[in-house]
């Protein structure tokens, strides 16, 4: 498994940080105004430049010296985003001039000893003589940007690939990372110990007791594991408000370098909102799962309760039909023995690969039964069929216009993927390629 350097941007409030994170990625994915203290979590997204892939970090605003206790979250936040980086972009405010605060933020990016890369942001004239004061802060040569304008955005870029590992790290290839994530008190650090066989994780009963991600290795079967136990993922207005609040980013990217992930839910609260949430982000990331409904001895129970509950959850995570349920206790430690073989399972699901002469087989029958849509006149011809790559699993297809594929007929074709080969556990890739050429016909 690959992992991309994460790059964090930080700096004291109001100096431009989430406008040069959005102008950056090319979306508005961070709320922009233009008073302080309206970024508190961190956001981040996969980008690249000049061939070269990384994960960018927002972060809240930096005011060291402030005592009011959000700060002092934010703080925390920033501290993590810092820990976790393989290179920090510091931003300052060049129409503003160097502060105190901007000293103080250096300060304590020194000491991280992690490459900086100092931005100095609203030069929209680019005004070069506003760049030298901040040669003060011992940083390194600025890069004047105007992030607002799009202006210096690629020289920054250019020096950070340079500050970054280029090649992505490398993990144990023969080492499975199963993330353990849901909601705080759902019983996370306790079916990790179940699973290790010792206390290697506090366990209370009081929600937010694990603030960081934890690893451990171990052996199963002749298998090597790392179980990532990882702090408990709260809605944002609870974030906002907790003590956990900057622990999120290291719960998010434990999903983001894992294997496997295995969710899980408090079975006598029922699937919740955050649940869906939490589950809908590993989807997106494309990672097989598990989704563990703990405290199951805790459950009344009638011939119907189980079949109730997958109903509950096929109802609430439409958007993965390919679940795989567990009802486990890690109090009484029943079915805990089957999280791992499970976990196995879907990972193997994840990692199947299909032939591709029996690929084309099974979706000119599907095409056969179910004709493809027709738009203006204009129908969709699939001329050939090749899977890409596994984990998740990516299929190719190629066609006279992928325009004319609609989300119905996307739906189905995926479906009689699944039919085929079932892939339990893990989603699922399909991707289009125009390619007008009979050549290439069914």
């Amino acid at each position: 498994m690959q992992v991309k350097p994460l790059v964090a941007i930080v700096g004291r409030p109001n100096v431009g940080k989430s406008t040069l994170f959005n102008k950056i990625v090319g979306k508005r994915l961070s709320i922009v105004e233009d008073y302080e203290g309206v970024t508190r979590d961190r956001l981040y997204c996969d980008t690249e430049w000049c061939g070269y892939s990384f994960t960018l970090i927002d972060t809240g605003g930096l005011d060291v010296r402030s005592e009011d206790e959000m700060w002092s979250h934010i703080r925390r936040q920033a501290q993590v985003a810092v820990d976790i980086a393989n290179a920090i972009i510091f931003v300052v405010d060049g129409k503003g001039g160097l502060t105190s605060n901007d000293i103080e933020v250096a300060s304590f990016l020194r000491k991280s000893k992690k490459p900086v890369i100092l931005a100095v942001n609203k030069l929209d004239n680019y005004e070069e003589d506003r760049i030298y004061d901040f040669y003060n802060l011992g940083i390194g040569d600025p890069v004047g940007v105007s992030a607002e304008q799009g202006l210096g955005i690629g020289d920054l870029l250019d020096e950070v690939v340079k500050n970054i590992d280029k090649t992505p790290a490398e993990t144990d290839p023969e080492m499975l990372n199963v993330a353990i994530v849901g909601k705080p008190n759902a019983g996370k650090s306790s079916i990790t110990n179940k699973i290790l066989g010792y206390e290697r994780v506090i366990v209370s009963d009081i929600a937010g007791t694990t603030r960081d991600a934890i690893d451990t290795a171990f052996e199963w079967q002749g298998r090597k594991f790392n179980i990532i136990d990882t702090a408990g993922i709260r809605k944002k207005s609870s974030v906002d408000e907790g003590v956990e609040q900057y622990s999120v980013i290291r719960s998010l990217a434990a999903i983001r370098r894992a294997d496997i992930v295995l969710v899980v839910i408090d079975a006598k609260e029922g699937i919740s909102e955050q649940d869906v949430k939490i589950c809908g982000y590993v989807h997106e990331q494309g990672k097989p799962s598990v989704i563990v409904m703990n405290k199951w001895d805790a459950v009344e129970k009638d011939a119907y309760t189980v079949n109730t509950f997958n109903k509950k959850l096929e109802g609430e995570l439409k958007f993965m039909s390919y679940f795989v349920p567990l009802y486990v206790s890690a109090k009484t430690g029943q079915r805990v023995e089957k999280l791992l073989a499970t976990a196995m399972e879907v990972y193997a699901e994840a990692s199947k690969r299909v032939a591709t002469g029996v690929l084309n087989d099974i979706i000119r029958e599907a095409v056969l039964a179910n004709e493809p849509p027709t738009f203006n006149g204009k129908k969709l011809k699939i001329y050939y069929v090749t899977q890409a790559s596994t984990n998740p699993p990516v299929f190719v297809f190629f066609v006279n216009d992928d325009k004319l594929l609609n989300f119905s007929y996307k739906r189905y074709l995926n479906n009689a993927l699944r039919n085929a080969f079932t892939f339990r556990g893990t989603p699922i890739k399909l991707e289009m390629r125009s390619k007008d050429s009979k050549d290439y016909e069914m």
